[in-house]
């Protein structure tokens, strides 16, 4: 017993096993975590090194150099590059995406233990750790405060922070830019030379006095006692009275040599919120948890803490990361259900039945339940790839369902009884319908194989689809006869208001049908003549590709702007301060859409790896902006962009600013010019013309280079000798110069569970010269005291910046940003024409890297997976046919989706990306699935007795209604997302174009020119068998 012979007779098990499948679904559905992209995994892993007192040029040739060398021999490395600094090293370590990232993290560890010994002494043993999209914050809250402000930090901590953290999911809450508590002892350098004390003793003695001590225990009588020393300090101001050494036979006391403060750190990172100062909460997920989720017991939780907080501190959003994915995804909902509504459109119209429209409409939702029971038990999350993969898919479920109805309503028609005619009609289509599957399955999973991001991005897409379309094969083989059995009947009654709807148009179909007929019956007639014509056709397409742009990924408008302003080096942070809250007034006043403006300014603290691991000082101010939804604002994420370069630019104090919306998948699209030369003034001289030359190029917003400009500072150069002379060495007489000017941790002072620093330095005012620094009296062991102008010169120098490095080469980048109306090709181009107007120092190579390198990977990676398809599809169509020749005719078809896919990226003007790709690999298959319909009826009518004319336009005529329905309820399937303007809609408005566009030539395409084809081909194979016919015959004859 076949399948659907089962499935007719046995209504009640077909329909719940369908139900039960309907049930996992929805169940898998509903515990799905939301997300903007697939899981992208880790790939990036980067080693930490110290090496304290060494300048950028010692870390990297005795540090970075040795750590590249050993590291590169990892498994699946795609790059390897690192940043060498002033006391520190960072490698980073690019890893092919989809690799096993713990295998690559244990082989590093295994590289470092080989190469510690290499390192030098005072380098610290190199640590590493991964990072991922998941370490990106998922919400940063802004806090904004008024006479709070000095213990604004402790009350985050104990009243936002804690609560937060406990929520399930979090991973880490922290706190930027708010002041932290410290007890300064700021100290009178003369006074301390009067009475012959130092920091170092006064912090010798503060942090001996400030003890809680245990003295053992003692027994009296029956009891045992413990004994204890509580000597700390319970306020800050006691310390003013301890003595801290004796003149004269008289006390000295900590006040009469210093003054104590109950205060906050010095040179801290500061944070303003819309200008108002405050602090910045970052809150980053768990590895794998929900975004959405979390974000939202996040914000809800925000009223109950704001009501615990001061009356001057409130709490705002800078930015939510689940709001972009939210509208994203329910942009994209509304897409697909408007789709849903469309095919079902469709199929009313072409069957007029609305029994009949029911059977189709109920195997799109059965279909599609198959994709969240994968995505549920894979552990994926519904995000724009497998949404995506649903709008694809809606307009071919319902392909196999509509072939299998349709045959059954003609067996209806011509007089079988519902059961009989559903069997039997099934049993004559389930051949090509299974064959067709094939040819999708061919398509689908290939891109399943795919590599890199690509692969990452679209492995979901190909078993989505893949699991869709076999569960539609078996809803349209079992559920469809079923149904169809049980709901058709042999004489419908439409009713009188659906007839006089439904007249016109069956008339209209009718007619189409008959011109079809005639103009397909003239064309056959002029067969080389339509040849002729389809042809000058695709070769006229192909100039196209001349004035299409390509991309990799579009600019996704998320709401969100960030930018990090240089001003001179050196620039005092008072100075840096006031010109960031003067443009914060101008955005406020210039820009409507702007609802939160946060900048930082200043160094952050070393608990803040993201802060450590970027560009900061007192000199860099950096912005965040939070906008209004793309759809309530008329100027778009580029353009608020472009405008705010040109306000930075208005500013004289300003050196340079590099503005961005956003990076990685969806952000902002760059051009990265990497040179590589060892000689740092041959990369700078040749970088910063390169820079003058593109800000003149019209595609191009915003230029900068990675390499940071020469800092000055002072160095003290001790004289060894007169060191030795005086019995000090150079450790000794630095950490002297530290400690007056950065403070010497004496101890902590501790109040409600909390530690706070108690720092011993000079006052401010005694560390504001050169003289400051040469009157520093450094003492030897017989208690001497010798002065820093003795023992050397305070010189001021330029020390060299930042040393990258990439694939063991010094590398300096030049970022050119895409405008608002290019595209990455048109820059990429114009990049090359001024590069090669460039004398090129003989020393200096380069690369053209960043969104175009992955671009060309993935095109690449795409290419030959169209390659494939294209063969697997051929194999499986010649399989069916038993044919070598079918199936080249009906894959004509194919190069005429290119020609609908050029003209519609040409008339939309719409570059050709990565998503625009995925539609032309989806093409492949459904345009042959109508070219396999179309030859398989007429090879049968060819078969019952027909001339090859007659059979070719008998079989167009029956075949082109379904031919049109499938087409249609893709096409228009395909147009919700080719137009919609949502949040998030620029990732498949290409998709949808590509789609639609191409199908829609191609099917034009297979109606006419398939059946031309079809004919010359059996034309030659009927002349060729009259042939052997003929040398037969005579053969006999003779």
């Amino acid at each position: 017993m076949s399948l659907y012979q089962s499935a007719v007779r046995k209504p009640i098990m077909t329909a719940l096993v369908y139900v039960a499948v309907a049930i996992i679904g929805i169940f898998s559905l509903v515990n799905l975590p939301v997300d903007l992209f697939p899981d992208m995994g880790e790939n990036t892993i980067m080693v930490f090194t110290t090496y304290p007192g060494a300048s950028a040029s010692d870390v990297e040739n005795n540090v970075s150099k040795p750590l590249e060398n050993v590291l590169n021999g990892v498994s699946d490395l795609k790059h390897i590059s690192s940043d060498s600094r002033e006391n520190y090293s960072i490698v980073f370590l690019e890893f092919e995406y989809g690799i096993d990232i713990e295998d690559a993290t244990n082989d590093v560890r295994d590289k470092l233990d080989m190469v510690s010994s290499m390192l030098p002494d005072d380098a610290n043993t190199p640590f590493l750790f991964k990072f991922s999209v998941d370490d990106m914050p998922i919400l940063m809250l802004s806090v904004q405060s008024g006479a709070s402000t000095n213990a604004l930090y402790k009350i985050l901590d104990d009243r936002v922070v804690s609560p937060l953290s406990r929520v399930g999911g979090v991973g880490t809450v922290s706190i930027s830019g708010a002041p932290q508590r410290e007890i300064q002892i700021y100290c009178d350098p003369y006074k301390l030379e009067a009475y012959n004390l130092t920091i170092e003793a006064i912090a010798g003695v503060v942090g001996a006095e400030n003890r809680n001590l245990p003295l053992g225990s003692m027994d009296i009588g029956s009891e045992t006692y413990s004994m204890r020393v509580q000597g700390e300090f319970s306020e800050a101001k006691q310390m003013e009275n301890i003595v801290v050494g004796s003149f004269n036979n008289q006390n000295i006391y900590l006040r009469d040599v210093a003054v104590v403060k109950d205060t906050v750190q010095e040179r801290m990172q500061e944070v303003y919120n819309n200008g108002v100062r405050g602090a910045m909460i970052v809150v980053q997920k768990q590895s794998g948890a929900n975004s959405v989720q979390i974000s939202e017991k996040v914000m809800s939780m925000i009223p109950d803490i704001q009501k615990t907080l001061p009356s001057d501190v409130k709490l705002g959003v800078i930015a939510n990361t689940s709001e972009s994915i939210v509208n994203t995804i329910n942009s994209l909902e509304e897409s697909i259900i408007l789709i849903l509504v469309l095919v079902v459109l469709v199929v009313l119209f072409f069957l007029g039945r609305w029994r009949a429209t029911f059977i189709i409409a109920i195997v799109i939702p059965v279909s599609l339940v198959g994709a969240f029971i994968y995505l549920g038990f894979t552990g994926n999350t519904l995000n724009i790839i497998s949404l995506s993969s649903l709008s694809i898919a809606i307009g071919m479920v319902v392909d196999d369902a509509i072939v299998v109805l349709e045959n059954i309503s003609t067996h209806i028609e011509r007089g079988s009884r519902p059961k009989s005619a559903a069997v039997f009609a099934t049993s004559e289509v389930s051949l090509s319908i299974i064959a067709t599957t094939l040819v999708l399955l061919a398509v689908f999973i290939p891109l399943t194989f795919l590599e890199g991001v690509a692969g990452i991005m679209f492995k979901q897409l190909g078993w989505i689809v893949s699991i869709v379309i076999i569960i539609s094969t078996l809803a349209a083989l079992t559920l469809t006869p079923m149904l169809s059995s049980i709901m058709l009947k042999n004489n419908p009654n439409r009713g009188k208001v659906f007839n006089a709807i439904y007249t016109p148009i069956e008339k209209f179909l009718d007619w189409l049908d008959k011109i079809y007929a005639k103009m397909l019956g003239w064309c056959v007639s002029r067969k080389g003549v339509v040849l002729i014509v389809a042809m000058l056709i695709f070769g006229s397409s192909l100039l196209l590709f001349k004035f299409i742009p390509t991309e990799f990924f579009p600019t996704q408008d998320q709401a969100r702007l960030s930018a990090t302003v240089k001003l001179p080096i050196g620039t005092r942070m008072e100075t840096s301060r006031a010109f960031a809250l003067d443009f914060v007034e101008q955005v406020k006043k210039d820009y409507p859409e702007v609802l939160m403006i946060n900048f930082s300014v200043g160094q952050p603290d070393d608990d803040n790896t993201f802060g450590m691991l970027s560009q900061n000082g007192s000199h860099i101010v950096k912005f965040n902006v939070r906008l209004t939804k793309k759809t309530e604002r008329k100027r778009s994420l580029n353009e608020i962009a472009d405008n705010l370069r040109a306000d930075l630019a208005k500013y004289p104090e300003v050196n340079t600013y590099i503005v961005s919306s956003g990076g990685g998948m969806g952000g902002q699209n760059s051009v990265d010019v990497e040179l590589y030369c060892y000689d740092l003034d041959i990369t700078d001289k040749f970088a910063a013309d390169l820079k003058s030359r593109m800000e003149k190029v019209p595609g191009c917003s915003e230029v900068s280079i990675s390499r940071e400009e020469y800092t000055p500072e002072f160095q003290v150069d001790f004289d060894r000798e007169k060191l030795a002379e005086h019995g000090l060495n150079l450790t000794t007489a630095a950490s002297y110069v530290r400690n007056r000017f950065n403070g010497y941790t004496a101890s902590y002072y501790r109040e409600d569970g909390d530690e706070y620093n108690i720092k011993v330095r000079y006052a401010p005012e005694y560390r504001e010269s050169i003289e400051s620094i040469e009157n520093i009296l450094v003492y030897n062991n017989q208690g001497v005291g010798v002065r820093v102008k003795d023992l050397g010169t305070v010189v001021e120098r330029l020390t060299p910046p930042t040393i990258s490095r990439k694939d063991r080469e010094r590398m300096v980048k030049v970022s050119c940003v895409v405008a608002k109306d290019a595209v990455l090709s048109e820059l990429v181009a114009e990049t090359e024409k001024v590069l090669n107007d460039m004398e090129i120092p003989s020393s200096l190579m380069y690369e053209i890297g960043g969104a175009w390198e992955d671009q060309q990977e993935s095109f690449a990676d795409m290419i030959m997976i169209m390659v494939l398809i294209v063969i697997l599809v051929y194999i499986v169509m010649a399989s069916q046919f038993e044919s070598f020749s079918y199936p080249f005719i009906i894959m004509f078809s194919i190069p005429f989706a290119l020609t609908g896919v050029l003209i519609g990226l040409a008339v939309s003007n719409t570059p050709l990306g990565i998503m625009a790709m995925v539609g032309i690999l989806l093409l492949i298959g459904i345009v042959v699935k109508n070219g396999i319909v179309l030859v398989d009826y007429t090879i049968l009518c060819c078969e019952r007795g027909q001339s090859i004319n007659e059979a070719i336009v008998t079989a167009g005529r029956s075949r082109l209604r379904p031919i049109l329905m499938t087409t249609l309820t893709t096409v228009l399937g395909m147009i919700p997302l080719a137009v919609d303007k949502g949040e998030g809609a620029e990732m498949w408005n290409s998709l949808g174009t590509v789609v639609s566009w191409g199908l829609s030539l191609s099917t034009l395409v297979t109606l006419v020119l398939i059946p031309i084809l079809f004919g010359i081909f059996a034309e030659r194979k009927e002349k060729k068998a009259a042939k052997k016919a003929a040398k037969k015959a005579l053969k006999v004859q003779e």
